[in-house]
């Protein structure tokens, strides 16, 4: 009899490679173990409470670590039913999909549930209890217009591809609006200092969670581990008294100008509070007198220099978190994910 030579596979052998987005700048590949996707789902069961009577809806796409994890390998993983859509830019679509598989949970990104909650009919989510926000920080607007139209409370998370994704996420006993929640269990992290940033530091993670390692393309083929089992995050962060992680920014998404660290997502931020019906995003571009200067890209006609002032001023930013310049355009360029790709809004400032 014959007996065929099975491939040796072990907890820790790589389960799936995940490229980045590179919505920052050029991709890489993520090699995820066994373990590394398991202890991920633990820890998110360790915190959040779903069982066999619930349904998820997952429009999120399986090559981004959020709709793989979350979106397909918990549920069918822990024995829970799962309903699985195509694309999550159908809007008019999907809330009457979630109403007719009576849903329980829905995960989706800033973008996509803001479009769900603007088309969607109050009695759509009527069977909804969790909704999670993760893979962009979640607005104000949007966080508000899904209490008050539907009654439900979205729970945002934050996590990154390099820690199978999830890192934390706030629950019902565990919430702090405007935070992405506490750490997850078995999730060490340390800050670190940042010259020009007061509040906060970059992030550094270490878990069972944590990847083992890239594949980069000047070194094709080669898994380059994190030192130490430290992943650096690049997210600028700040952990309160309580263990609440709140987001300042990405690292690369801070500009020195005049010597001062300015926060594009602040910018971002206040501008989306002002005009939530458009889409904005802030790049830097450099500046011989104050080393750089801020672009506001945006989808709204009607911001001027003088308008983007007035709205920044009442927020509290300096002079130095003005645009000075301001490109008009009829749609944001998205990635799969739903994120804003960057790298093209900055070709086209260049440009």
């Amino acid at each position: 009899v014959f007996f065929p030579k099975l491939p040796q596979r072990s907890p820790d052998s790589p389960a799936v490679v995940l490229f980045t987005s590179g919505s920052e700048g050029v991709p890489k590949g993520v090699v995820l173990s066994h373990s590394n996707l398991l202890a991920n789902i633990a820890q998110a069961a360790a915190r959040v409470d779903f069982g066999p009577k619930d349904v998820i809806f997952n429009a999120l796409p399986v090559f981004h670590s959020f709709g793989l994890t979350a979106g397909a390998l918990l549920p069918i993983l822990s024995g829970i039913k799962v309903f699985f859509y195509p694309s999550p830019l159908h809007y008019r679509i999907i809330p009457e999909l979630v109403y007719d598989v009576n849903a329980t949970m829905l995960f989706g990104t800033d973008t996509f549930l803001a479009g769900y909650a603007k088309y969607g009919h109050p009695y759509d989510f009527r069977s909804v209890r969790y909704v999670i926000a993760g893979a962009e920080k979640l607005k104000e607007g949007t966080r508000n217009l899904w209490f008050e139209r539907f009654g439900i409370r979205v729970f945002e998370g934050y996590g990154v591809t390099e820690t199978s994704p999830v890192l934390s996420v706030n629950t019902p006993i565990h919430f702090k609006s405007g935070t992405v929640g506490r750490l997850l269990p078995e999730v060490e992290a340390h800050l670190e200092e940042v010259p020009g940033i007061e509040e906060g530091g970059r992030l550094h993670v270490r878990g069972p969670n944590v990847m083992l390692g890239y594949l980069k393309v000047d070194q094709p083929g080669v898994l380059q581990p994190p030192q130490g089992g430290w992943h650096d995050t690049g997210d600028i962060v700040d952990i309160d008294a309580e263990g609440f992680v709140s987001i300042k920014g990405r690292a690369k998404r801070f500009a020195k100008i005049g010597g001062e660290m300015v926060s594009l997502a602040a910018v971002e931020e206040h501008l989306a509070k002002a005009f939530p019906e458009h889409a904005h995003a802030v790049v830097s571009v450099p500046d011989e007198r104050k080393g750089e200067q801020l672009v506001l890209v945006t989808t709204h006609e009607g911001i001027s220099r003088d308008v983007a002032q007035e709205v920044l001023q009442q927020a509290g930013l300096t002079e130095l978190a003005l645009p000075r310049r301001i490109h008009t355009i009829t749609s944001m360029p998205l990635l799969g994910s739903g994120k804003t790709d960057y790298p093209a809004v900055q070709k086209l400032v260049e440009g």
